[in-house]
């Protein structure tokens, strides 16, 4: 089992702190409480596309995008960036309660022809009544995932190339078919830390996808899906969703840590925790328990920091430490049975140089990468890395922004 590294596209924008791009308090729609942000980069094409084509340079495999009120369309993005990249597959994000389950495999269909095979699907569930209503969805937390269980029947049936039809409580199809059927099949990501999710995940998903929690509450994770996927008579795969701080040194990779912090104002902390604090789901509420808002005692475990999430909603934990402690971290994740790795940096575009110019060799030195990219074979070396950027991560921006 090779491992697969993705990256991120950070839709909503991107810059050099921890503090989102969007604010936390009442829904982020009033801006009070919060550290202003300097060097924002937005979201434009011009700067998404310089990371999604470092990230296929770099040989990651695909990268995810976020849905949500503060990001941009992840369909609509990434069917441009598909435009300007080769290889690169695209993990799109989005919430099956917004859309109709056969317009949703239409598009999926339409997206792999454009794409020549490159679609990969996120569907996310939804923890936050709030952002839900503001969709106009008002099921509460456990019927959502009663529906996403009928969505994906209705999606997989849709692909069969015959017409389908499906009764269900949130869902009425006849007949619903695709003209033409995705090939290959988008493989389905999903994750969910609630008792409602895991039959979800054990009926219906490729790759169950965990936040970054320490390898103990990860490996049972994995054995409470596999187990629920067995009684289906299925296999699940697994993956994790972390972000990194890599750099030649573990000392180098903590001042990062610690910079990232010292960035961070009590005031925002304590809005970001608020905000947090009041969604219903499940994997968030563990993700703020590793923590408990307290910048004490943040490495959790080797390697493992929860700074992130003091202020980042979802994701809230990185690896931290020299290219070689990370790779390790991956290893032993790897050996729970994670085949996957989602994996994002503040800024994303530097932050997959240093992760793919440092950490990927480790891996593939290792023999859990099927090899090295093409467009950096035989590329000349300079004290350690890759000619592209020689003495240290490359200092590229967008536009200045």
């Amino acid at each position: 089992m090779s491992v697969h590294l993705h990256w991120f596209l950070p839709t909503g924008g991107d810059g050099r702190t921890l503090v989102d791009r969007h604010a936390y308090t009442d829904g982020g729609i009033k801006r009070d409480r919060i550290t202003p942000v300097s060097g924002v980069r937005a979201p434009d094409v011009e700067y998404l596309a310089q990371i999604a084509k470092a990230a296929e340079q770099l040989g990651f495999e695909a990268v995810l995008t976020p849905t949500g009120t503060w990001c941009e369309d992840a369909w609509l993005t990434t069917t441009a960036l598909t435009q300007v990249t080769d290889r690169l597959k695209f993990l799109v994000a989005f919430r099956p309660g917004v859309i109709s389950p056969v317009l949703a495999a239409q598009m999926a269909a339409t997206y792999q022809r454009l794409s020549r095979g490159r679609l990969l699907l996120n569907v996310v569930t939804g923890g936050d009544s709030t952002e839900q209503k503001r969709f106009g969805d008002h099921l509460d937390h456990d019927r959502r995932y009663a529906r996403t269980d009928e969505f994906l029947q209705v999606v997989r049936g849709v692909w069969s190339g015959k017409p389908f039809d499906f009764h269900g409580e949130h869902y009425q199809v006849e007949g619903g078919l695709t003209a033409l059927p995705p090939d290959p099949l988008p493989q389905i990501f999903f994750g969910g830390s609630s008792a409602a999710a895991g039959p979800v995940a054990a009926r219906n998903v490729d790759v169950y996808l965990t936040w970054g929690e320490p390898p103990e509450q990860v490996r049972q994770k994995i054995e409470w899906i596999r187990g629920l996927a067995e009684q289906e008579g299925r296999e699940v795969r697994f993956g994790i969703r972390l972000h990194t701080i890599s750099r030649d040194s573990s000392k180098e990779a903590w001042a990062t840590a610690d910079r990232l912090l010292g960035d961070l104002d009590p005031d925002t902390v304590a809005a970001a925790q608020q905000a947090l604090g009041k969604s219903e789901s499940v994997g968030q509420q563990r993700m703020l328990a590793l923590h408990g808002g307290s910048r004490d005692k943040l490495e959790i475990a080797p390697n493992l920091w929860a700074g992130v999430g003091l202020v980042r909603g979802g994701a809230g934990t990185a690896l931290v430490g020299s290219h070689a402690e990370v790779a390790d971290r991956i290893e032993e994740y790897h050996a729970l049975g994670v085949e996957h790795f989602v994996l994002s940096g503040y800024p994303h575009l530097e932050e997959a140089y240093w992760f793919g110019e440092g950490v990927r060799p480790e891996l593939a030195a290792r023999g859990l990468l099927a090899g090295v990219p093409a467009p950096l074979e035989g590329v000349p070396a300079a004290n350690g890395r890759p000619a592209s950027a020689p003495g240290g991560a490359p200092l590229l921006v967008a536009g200045g922004r």
